[in-house]
C-alpha cells in the first residue's frame, strides 16, 4: 500500500532514500515487458517538455500512462486531462515521483523535471526495478552522472536520454558517411550554440503559489527562499546554463558522428558580458576541446538574436534545409581534407560540401519523425532488453563535456588536463571541487546505487 508524502519523507530522513523505498528487499523482477502487454509509465515533471512527451507517449496504443506527476498541482491536473482526452482513461495526478517508484505495475519512469533532478530520479527508479527515459542533460555533475550508469548496469535498466539526434536517420547515415572516408581525415569540429535570453527580473522572495510544492522542487539542492528567477536556467544549484540546455544536443551529435569521446584537456574562456543581471553563467563561451589529432570547438552566446534555432517550417519539412548562414545558430561544421559536412539538429540534416566547395548530398529528416522514432527506440529496447540509441553512458559523457567546460570557467577560465579513467582533473583540487555537489536530505545520491 503507497504512504503518504510525510510518511515516505519521514522514513527518508530517518533510513535513507534505499531504506523508504524497500530496495534491499523488494526489488522488482527484472524481466522483459511481453510483445502482447503494455509499456506502463509514469511521467515525472509535466512543463513544456514533458507535456511534449505526453503527447509522443499517449499516441501509442502499446503504452498506458498511470501517473502524471509535478510540483504544481494545476500542472499535474492539465496533464491528466491531456491524457483522457488521448487515451479515453486518466492517469492518476500527483505531486511527489514516490508513488510511481512504489508501484510495482508501472515499467518505467519518464523524468522531464528540471535538471537538477534528472541523476537522483534515475538511480532511485533503476534500484527499484524501473527502466527509465530521462530528458538532456542526463546530469547535473560528472560524478552523479557516473552513478546513473552504474545503476542502470548494476539493476539491469533500459536507460534511454533524451537526446533525439541518436535516433535520427540523417544522423546515422552522416555518421556512416563520415566512417567511410569520404570526408578525409577529420580534425577540426565546430560548434555553434548562438542564440538569445531575457535579462533576468529582480524579483523579490515570495511564498509559493498555492499548490506548488517549493521544497519538492528544490528536491537535492539547497533550500532557499520561493523565487521564480529560479526556473530560468541560470543558476548552478539548478542548471549548467544554456551549454547544458541546448548546447549539449549539439556537442553530443556531434562527438556521436565522428567518434569521439572524453577530451585530454577543457579550456573554456567567456563570461557574463552581455546581460549582468545577476546569472550565475556565462552567458558567452568560447570552448576549446582537445583530442589526438583533433580539435573540437564550442561557441555560444545568448545575445544574438539574429542567430536562432531551426523555425519550424524547416525542421518539420523532409526537402528545406536550413539557410545555415547567418541565421541558423545551431549548428555543426565538421572539416575534412577532402570535403566538410554541415550539420544541424533536430531536423536540420546534413549537406556534404566537396574539395571545390561545391554541394554533393544532403540527407534530411523531420523533428516530429525523429523524436518518435526515440521513443520508439526506448519502448522497444524495453521488450527487448538491450541497450537504446542514446544509452546513459554516452548521455553521461555529453553531459560530462559540458560540465567540464563549466568547471575551467568556475575556476577563472584556466585550462584543464582530463583524467578520463577516473573521470576527474588528476590533483587539480580547485576543479575536482565541482564534479559533485553537497546533497539536502533526504533527496542524496548514496556512493553505492
Amino acid at each position: 500500500m503507497a504512504i503518504g508524502r510525510r510518511g515516505f519523507l519521514d522514513r527518508s530522513i530517518k533510513g535513507g532514500l534505499g531504506a523508504a523505498l524497500g530496495v534491499a528487499t523488494l526489488r522488482a523482477p527484472l524481466k522483459a515487458v511481453a510483445a502482447s502487454d503494455k509499456v506502463v509509465v509514469g511521467i515525472m515533471g509535466v512543463g513544456s517538455r514533458g507535456t511534449s512527451l505526453i503527447q509522443v507517449f499517449a499516441q501509442r496504443p502499446d503504452v498506458e500512462i498511470a501517473y502524471v506527476c509535478d510540483v504544481d498541482d494545476p500542472k499535474a491536473a492539465l496533464a491528466a486531462k491531456a491524457v483522457l482526452e488521448k487515451k479515453g482513461k486518466a492517469p492518476a495526478a500527483v505531486g511527489s515521483f514516490e508513488h510511481i517508484l512504489e508501484d510495482s505495475d508501472v515499467d518505467a519512469l519518464v523524468c522531464a523535471t528540471p535538471d537538477h533532478w534528472h541523476s537522483l530520479a534515475t538511480v532511485l527508479a533503476c534500484q527499484v526495478g524501473k527502466d527509465v527515459y530521462v530528458e538532456s542533460p542526463a546530469s547535473h555533475n560528472i560524478w552523479e552522472g557516473r552513478k546513473m550508469v552504474e545503476a542502470a548496469r548494476k539493476h539491469n535498466r533500459v536507460v534511454q536520454v533524451g537526446l533525439q539526434n541518436r535516433s535520427s536517420s540523417y544522423a546515422i547515415t552522416g555518421r556512416q558517411l563520415i566512417e567511410s572516408g569520404k570526408l578525409g581525415t577529420i580534425h577540426l569540429v565546430t560548434i555553434y550554440n548562438m542564440m538569445t535570453r531575457s535579462p533576468l527580473e529582480n524579483t523579490p522572495d515570495s511564498l509559493p503559489p498555492e499548490g506548488f510544492d517549493w521544497a519538492m522542487w528544490l528536491g537535492p539542492a539547497a533550500t532557499r527562499p520561493y523565487n521564480p528567477k529560479y526556473f530560468q536556467r541560470v543558476y548552478w544549484d539548478f542548471s549548467g546554463g544554456n551549454i547544458t540546455e541546448e548546447g549539449v544536443h549539439q556537442l553530443d551529435l556531434a562527438r556521436w558522428v565522428v567518434g569521439a569521446s572524453y577530451p585530454k584537456s577543457v579550456h573554456h574562456t567567456g563570461g557574463e558580458f552581455f546581460f549582468k543581471d545577476g546569472a550565475e553563467t556565462p552567458d558567452t563561451s568560447l570552448v576549446t576541446y582537445a583530442y589526438d589529432n583533433l580539435t573540437m570547438i564550442f561557441q555560444q552566446a545568448w545575445w544574438t538574436p539574429y542567430m536562432v534555432k531551426l523555425p519550424d517550417n524547416v525542421r518539420e519539412s523532409m526537402t528545406k534545409l536550413p539557410d545555415w548562414y547567418p541565421f541558423t545558430g545551431t549548428r555543426t561544421e565538421i572539416y575534412g581534407s577532402d570535403g566538410m559536412m554541415i550539420l544541424g539538429r533536430d531536423g536540420g540534416g546534413w549537406q556534404l560540401f566537396d574539395r571545390e566547395g561545391r554541394k554533393i548530398a544532403s540527407d534530411k529528416q523531420t523533428f516530429a519523425t525523429l523524436q518518435v522514432a526515440h521513443i520508439d527506440n526506448f519502448i522497444s529496447c524495453i521488450r527487448s532488453r538491450k541497450r537504446p540509441s542514446a544509452d546513459v553512458e554516452d548521455g553521461h559523457i555529453s553531459a560530462a563535456l559540458c560540465h567540464m567546460a563549466n568547471i575551467s570557467y568556475r575556476v577563472g577560465d584556466r585550462k584543464l588536463v582530463f583524467d578520463s579513467g577516473n573521470e576527474s582533473f588528476g590533483g587539480d583540487n580547485e576543479a575536482n571541487h565541482y564534479l559533485r555537489r553537497t546533497y539536502r536530505e533526504p533527496w542524496v545520491i548514496p556512493e553505492n546505487v
